[in-house]
């Protein structure tokens, strides 16, 4: 196998990485050294290793915990059990998965976690796009045509395919802006129209003010007394 994961070197001693990191002690891991171990765990333990389980278990744990020794007990809690598990830095494991490979297991851990990160971001991302439902029509349009991971864009029949090391040029971000300009004005001038339309409506049902009556003043006409 070319390229094998979980396994390492504690100073001289091969070791099986069983956790990369503790829970709540994450600049420490979970080792059993392999050359320690007697046949009714050694082997077993290394073909899960050398299995499609093992190589594509996050953690070796996993794998160990369904996985059974030549006595028939599950791998993990032999190892636990008969105190074959070391709690170490991190930092002192060299992680060796080819013959010519080697990384510290805290510079692996680290890489191992920015990806996650990244991946979960992206996951995220894509998740509240989705969630927003209807698009604006000319943005999905404007990104339907662009490929590639710079998003370049999408060359027309006829023109000459665009270099895939070309990275987005100014013209192409100038015509990017001056669309997204035109689109927010139009935006604009709907929303003035409507709330001019709704100013209308609302004056039309406001029940109009009562007329101001004065009143008229009544004189007696005095009658001279003949």
């Amino acid at each position: 196998m070319s390229f094998l994961r979980h396994v390492g070197k504690h100073g001289d001693r091969k070791v099986a990485v069983i956790f990369r990191q503790v829970p709540n002690e994450e600049h420490m891991c979970l080792v059993t050294y392999t050359q320690l171990l007697n046949q009714n765990i050694h082997d077993p333990l290394m073909a899960t290793i050398e299995s499609d389980i093992g190589q594509n278990s996050e953690e070796l744990a996993d794998a160990l915990n369904r996985q059974y020794t030549k006595s028939g007990d599950r791998i993990l809690q032999v190892l636990h059990a008969e105190g074959m598990l070391k709690k170490i830095r991190c930092q002192d494991v060299i992680m060796t998965p080819k013959a010519n490979t080697s990384i510290r297991l805290d510079e692996l851990n680290k890489i191992l976690t920015e990806m996650a990160a990244g991946s979960e971001a992206t996951k995220k991302l894509a998740e509240a796009d989705s969630a927003l439902g209807m698009q604006d029509p000319a943005d999905v349009r404007r990104r339907e045509g662009l490929i590639g991971d710079q998003n370049r864009p999408m060359p027309s029949a006829g023109t000459n395919v665009v270099d895939p090391n070309m990275a987005m040029n100014d013209d192409v971000l100038a015509r990017d802006f001056m669309a997204q300009a035109e689109r927010m004005e139009l935006d604009a001038k709907g929303l003035i129209a409507e709330s001019k339309r709704l100013m209308k409506e609302a004056k039309a049902m406001m029940p109009k003010p009562a007329k101001k009556t004065t009143a008229k003043k009544t004189t007696r006409k005095k009658t001279a007394a003949k």
